[in-house]
């Protein structure tokens, strides 16, 4: 499959560059994989679009403020450094700018509210990827990269971040601290929608995938097959195993919240001969055409960058005539695009 049979032609001003007031006011497009038929909702109205006994699984990660800007020590010039990974106590995997200019043993600084980062490249890699070591006057990263660090919004939100955003890009059941990019399809549930999709009968389950590199990563092949997605870090816990399974055997629908949830459950699946375990590890799962679902039987998502690896999940799970067809509607309609815009429920 070639990579530029996933593209679309989308006008910049519907790109989002806010979130709006109110989480559940955000524009649906209900997507039927089985007709292709389409509809126009808002996510306050997901209890009346799903059934009673529907599974619908989260991801219950939380977002890191992972972007740090700083000086270099001691020349002084601008650095920025948006941490991906940490590797163990000290070491971290991070995207560092200027690139060019950040060797091995390389320093900078970062400094705000009385706290002090200091930074050392260890080593360089593709594509301004380097291997970190972060210290902290007083011993404690976390506090100081909290303290310090800002909400790493995406690059096409052409604006600096706010402190409204420390809220808003995260999710209202954001639990386990750990990635660099918020598992955008969450970000439309409040607790009241959540308290009426379980009056409606719907369950909800959660597993945790820390939103790396990998989630974002340019598709910088022609062919789709030739791409590789970084791995990132997941979590399946028991309780969350045992009802995806129930609801497989007993005939029910899963319906994951987001790309990540996605590649989550349908990792594990996979190696466990289609069923879910509780477990922890680390997954590169690639979806793409032609892949064998063996979990996900619907999928609430943002819109997707043109030829992203995103993109070509959900054209894997509905069809590529079928989404981009729908993307053309969007447009049309002035939906909102990515992180912050509106979202679709393919069924």
């Amino acid at each position: 499959m070639r990579l530029s049979d996933f593209d679309y032609e989308l006008p910049a001003e519907l790109i989002a560059q806010e979130a709006l007031p109110v989480r559940d006011a955000a524009r649906l497009l209900r997507l039927d994989r089985a007709t292709g038929a389409r509809s126009h909702h808002r996510v306050a109205d997901l209890d009346t679009l799903l059934e009673p006994g529907d599974v619908l699984v989260v991801n219950d990660t939380r977002v890191v403020p992972a972007r740090l800007l700083g000086r270099r020590d001691p020349s002084g010039g601008a650095v920025e450094c948006l941490l991906l990974a940490r590797l163990d106590g000290e070491r971290w995997d991070a995207l560092v700018h200027p690139g060019q200019k950040l060797k091995i043993g390389s320093r900078a600084v970062f400094a705000a509210g009385g706290h002090r980062l200091e930074l050392e490249v260890l080593a360089r890699h593709h594509h301004g990827r380097r291997t970190i070591r972060l210290a902290a006057d007083g011993g404690d990263v976390d506090a100081a990269i909290d303290a310090i660090g800002h909400v790493p919004l995406p690059p096409y939100i052409k604006r600096a971040d706010r402190p409204v955003d420390q809220e808003r890009y995260q999710t209202v059941f954001a639990a386990a601290r750990g990635s660099v990019a918020a598992p955008t399809a969450g970000l439309h549930f409040t607790p009241v929608l959540l308290d009426r999709l379980r009056a409606r009968g719907v369950e909800r389950h959660a597993i945790t995938l820390h939103v790396g590199y990998g989630t974002f990563e340019p598709v910088r092949t022609h062919e789709v097959e030739a791409h590789r997605v970084a791995p990132e870090r997941y979590a399946v816990p028991e309780s969350t195993a045992t009802g995806v399974n129930r609801a497989l055997d007993e005939g029910r629908r899963v319906v994951a919240v987001g790309t990540t949830t996605t590649r989550t459950l349908e990792a594990v699946a996979r190696a466990h001969g289609g069923r879910l375990e509780p477990a922890t590890g680390e997954t590169d799962l690639y979806i793409y055409g032609g892949f064998d679902f063996r979990v996900v039987g619907g999928l609430l998502t943002n819109f997707h960058l043109p030829r992203s690896s995103l993109l070509l999940l959900v054209c894997a799970l509905a069809g590529r005539d079928a989404i981009l067809a729908a993307y053309r509607e969007a447009v049309d309609r002035r939906y909102r695009f990515y992180s912050y815009g509106d979202s679709m429920l393919i069924l």
